[in-house]
């Protein structure tokens, strides 16, 4: 099962995902931690990630390979993150085969309805049940 999480800015989503990801499934899952810059790539490795990699071309590669795919929902809009999110980036992310979880947070002019305002580590608790749940309809778990 391979996990890649994608954050930018100061990867504090990221970090805050592979931390519960790894609570939660310890060394059962293979993570895999993309920036789309360097900072955000090492704040998710110091969580736990088994690997890493930084930039555009590694999150169009790794985003083929994936299992789930979990970040903001941000990774869906080009030019979020304050511009760190290219259009490449988002088009390899939305076609990727892999399963999407998304952290709903309101920060990039996209609103979902229904969503109700939490925090953060909230919504991270939420992603780690959807991953539990889309693992258990995955074959090699």
């Amino acid at each position: 099962m391979k996990i890649v999480v994608i954050d930018g800015q100061g990867g504090g989503i990221g970090r805050l995902v592979i931390e519960k990801l790894r609570q939660e499934f310890e060394q059962k899952v293979h993570i895999v931690a993309l920036g789309t810059n360097g900072l955000a790539t090492t704040a998710m490795l110091k969580s736990g990630a088994n690997e890493g990699g930084t930039g555009e071309n590694a999150i169009v590669v790794n985003a083929k390979k994936a299992d789930i795919i979990i970040g903001s929902i941000a990774l869906m809009v080009p030019d979020s993150m304050t511009g760190e999110l290219t259009d490449k980036m988002a088009g390899a992310i939305s076609r990727s085969e892999a399963k999407k979880v998304f952290v709903p947070l309101n920060k990039c002019d996209v609103y979902i309805a229904g969503v109700i305002s939490e925090p953060l580590p909230h919504y991270v608790d939420h992603c780690i049940d959807i991953v539990k749940e889309l693992m258990g309809g995955m074959k090699n778990v």
